[in-house]
């Protein structure tokens, strides 16, 4: 049998989920996160729950029982050298914070590729795709410049298209999964980085879980795609969903952004699916509206972000911004889009000047 890959990645909440899957199927993982957090899941484990098809209930998954090993660590004691692929799993305004910003500078500098499961691409990625000029998209970045040491040929991107939380009442190494759909990345620019991933995929495909005497089947899969541009889909997501739950007296349940005013959501929608299709994506690539909005109908609380914002949260990833800008590139502009911009440039505004 082969030997495992050993994986790093930055990131313990949504990161939690994808190490599962990975030690499922005999991968070590070792997430950077939280002294709290490290110390919590290297006694413990990550522990992941899984709604399964046709079961009632929940199926909770203790790494401790896994093939692969899943370990913890602070900033400062891992070495991405060590790994064979490091996974960005952080929020993206987390990259600037000390101890974060000098291990993402040595991520660069290590040659190791690195895949991001972030909502908002790095720039780096930003700048494989042909004929956009990902300078100008600096401004949408926290801190644009804790991207310069990336080579673009060694950074993908996955969207990262699976719901999960966690649970408020539970401890730091519990997460829920609310939506098991599947991972989705985009290859490598060379074949032998992407084949690491694609033998990535194979495993998890053909990864078994041994619950009360059933081998199960466990939801949320890797999937690995040539095009660059599959990852995008979730931008049209994002769009008419995750941002529109920012309101003037506060937060909506995402499958009421999505879902009050239909019309609106699918406008948006397309406008967003017609901007990645300028971009040089193939319409096929991207996710079908009624599908989304079907699956947002069990998206019954905000979107992180949101969440993040009603919280005081100065700084937020800003794929609405991102979007926002890469049409105007194209000469494309949406007045729904604007307005959810501006809505959350206030409440930014808001907290910043609350914060002092």
């Amino acid at each position: 049998m082969d030997k495992g890959l050993n994986i790093l990645i930055l990131g313990a909440s949504y990161g939690s989920l994808l190490a599962t899957k990975l030690a499922m199927a005999g991968h070590d993982t070792c997430m950077v996160c939280l002294p709290a957090e490290v110390e919590r899941f290297n006694a413990d484990g990550a522990i992941v729950r899984f709604p399964i098809k046709g079961r009632n209930g929940l199926v909770e998954v203790n790494s401790k029982n896994l093939t692969g090993k899943i370990t913890a660590a602070v900033p400062a004691d891992a070495d991405p050298s060590h790994y064979d692929l490091v996974v960005l799993g952080m929020q993206e305004p987390q990259y600037r914070l000390p101890g974060v910003r000098e291990l993402l500078e040595h991520v660069a500098k290590s040659g190791v590729p690195c895949m991001s499961i972030m909502n908002m691409p790095p720039l780096p990625y930003l700048k494989r795709i042909p004929g956009l000029d990902a300078d100008q998209l600096r401004g949408c970045f926290t801190d644009a410049s804790v991207w310069d040491s990336f080579d673009p040929k060694l950074v993908t991107l996955c969207s990262p298209d699976p719901q999960a939380f966690r649970p408020p009442e539970e401890p730091v190494n519990v997460l829920q999964v609310r939506l098991p759909t599947n991972f989705k990345a985009a290859a490598f620019e060379t074949a032998a980085d992407t084949a690491l991933l694609t033998r990535l995929q194979s495993d998890v495909e053909a990864a078994r879980y041994q619950h009360d005497g059933e081998a199960l089947e466990i939801p949320v899969k890797l999937k690995v795609h040539q095009s660059i541009f599959v990852p995008l889909a979730k931008w049209a997501m994002l769009l008419s969903g995750n941002y529109r739950c920012v309101g003037n007296d506060g937060m909506v349940p995402i499958k009421d952004a999505v879902h009050a005013d239909i019309e609106k959501s699918r406008a948006v929608y397309q406008f967003v699916v017609d901007l990645c299709v300028s971009l040089g994506a193939d319409a096929a690539d991207m996710v079908p509206f009624e599908k989304y909005a079907n699956a947002a109908l069990s998206l019954g609380s905000p979107s992180s972000a949101a969440r993040a914002l009603a919280a005081g949260a100065q700084y937020i990833e800003r794929t609405d911004k991102l979007v926002q800008q890469i049409a105007a590139q194209k000469s494309k502009r949406s007045d729904t889009v604007d307005a959810t911009v501006a809505m959350v440039d206030l409440w930014l505004d808001k907290n910043r000047k609350k914060a002092g």
